[in-house]
């Protein structure tokens, strides 16, 4: 914070399409879809009307005893579109509080059903599910968590199928290592464990962490045998940005719950959405000196303005079979990086799924040498690529680029060269 406030910000006035645009009237491509938010690009005309036909409406209604229209119309297409287990749904306002909302769902769940036992739950090694302390107890990221460990509650952790981080193994190898520690700890423990909690094929936050093909699946089949609900967590992978609209599609996995955020409403309200299964919300059911209600709320859920834009956010999907013409643009993507940025000295490894890159840099990518932290070279490339009109920003060393989806085959070229000039030119300088 204090190198932030000695240095001269940059001010966001407006935004047009892909590009935001500063006090100076300055235009830089949103290389990371403000903050992975962004789908359709900004100012999106049918969204734009869709808010203001709502205001003409409501802003805001409370849904604690009552209904609203766009919510109503906001539950019917994501049941249409999630998995067909998932039937029901609880609105909140950020990816963190959808994922606080499904641990205390997982929790209240067998609680309900008579097992007092199951607390525990199990995560990955590097996850990251938000920052509120139920989110963060699920987390392994020391930067982020461990400053907060006192707070937290005792989780149970498997090896992220990592083979960068395990460079003698395979990816299955890989694969096959944190699938035996899952085993060993259901086997120990399965008694007490309530849920796993994943994002499922990409782990964002953890630097675009790709898992080997057939993880999720491998591990839905332990956890649906062991009477463990699967709990995914799609904030950053969901509407598109992994190739489908959902990563668990991928491979056909059917969660328990699942939780949506970020791009529902298309980046441009707080929205959020945890969607479960008839079998879970069947458990919520009694009368009203059962106490089986699910005590949680949020002021503003539902709010009918995010409902209305993220109804037409996902009306664009279908309308303009935004799904069918990304693979040629992900295909794009793929090549450009293969050849800008791959074969950068100072590149250890490229990592991608649909428009999810991680750019891992290092000092010396033939012994995977790490820069020293007090560096900050992926702070600097990013800081740097501004220079061409591009907005980008790091993950540590790993360089984030996540355009939005309406990124053209032409932004895309530019994207990647200006990112790796400025890789270039810093990281060679260091």
């Amino acid at each position: 914070m204090e190198e932030w406030l000695r240095s001269d910000v940059l001010v966001i006035e407006s935004a047009e399409g892909n590009y935001l645009v500063d006090t100076h009237g300055k235009r830089y491509l949103d290389g990371i879809s403000s903050l992975w938010v962004n789908i359709h690009g900004h100012r999106k005309k049918k969204i734009d009307d869709a808010i203001r036909r709502q205001l003409d409406k409501v802003a805001h209604s409370t849904l604690l005893g009552l209904a609203s229209t766009p919510s109503i119309e906001l539950a019917e297409k994501l049941v249409q579109l999630t998995p067909r287990n998932l039937t029901k749904l609880f609105y909140s306002d950020s990816g963190s509080t959808a994922v606080e909302v499904a641990l205390k769902i997982a929790f209240q769940y067998w609680r309900n059903l008579g097992y007092k036992d199951k607390t525990l739950f199990i995560t990955l090694s590097d996850a990251y599910h938000g920052d509120t302390i139920g989110s963060v107890s699920l987390g392994g990221i020391d930067l982020f968590h461990s400053i907060f460990h006192p707070l937290l509650f005792q989780t149970l952790s498997i090896p992220t199928p990592f083979p960068y981080r395990y460079p003698d193994l395979t990816p299955d190898q890989c694969k096959e290592m944190s699938l035996e520690h899952l085993k060993r700890l259901v086997r120990d423990q399965g008694d007490r464990i309530a849920a796993l909690v994943m994002e499922p094929l990409v782990q964002g936050a953890a630097g675009m962490i790709v898992h080997p093909r057939g993880f999720l699946r491998e591990v839905w089949n332990i956890c649906s045998s062991n009477d463990i609900l699967l709990v995914c967590d799609e904030v950053a992978t969901g509407f598109g940005r992994t190739g489908k609209m959902f990563a668990v599609e991928h491979e056909n996995v059917e969660p328990d719950i699942l939780c949506l955020a970020k791009g529902l409403s298309g980046g441009y309200l707080p929205l959020a959405a945890t969607l479960v299964s008839e079998t879970i919300f069947n458990a919520f059911l009694g009368t009203y000196t059962d106490y089986k209600t699910f005590f949680h709320g949020h002021s503003y859920t539902g709010n009918a303005l995010a409902c209305a834009a993220a109804c037409a956010c996902l009306d664009i999907f279908e309308e303009e079979r935004v799904l069918e013409t990304i693979s040629d643009k992900i295909q794009c993507l793929r090549q450009e990086l293969a050849s800008r940025v791959a074969s950068l000295p100072w590149v250890g490894e490229v990592r991608q799924c649909g428009f999810m890159v991680g750019i891992e840099l290092v000092e010396d990518r033939r012994f995977r040498k790490k820069f020293s932290v007090d560096l900050r070279m992926g702070a600097k490339v990013t800081q740097d690529v501004r220079k061409a009109g591009v907005m980008l920003r790091p993950l540590g060393d790993v360089i984030v680029l996540m355009p939005p989806l309406s990124i053209t085959r032409d932004q895309i070229r530019h994207l990647v060269s200006a990112t790796s000039k400025s890789i270039q030119d810093v990281c060679g300088k260091s």
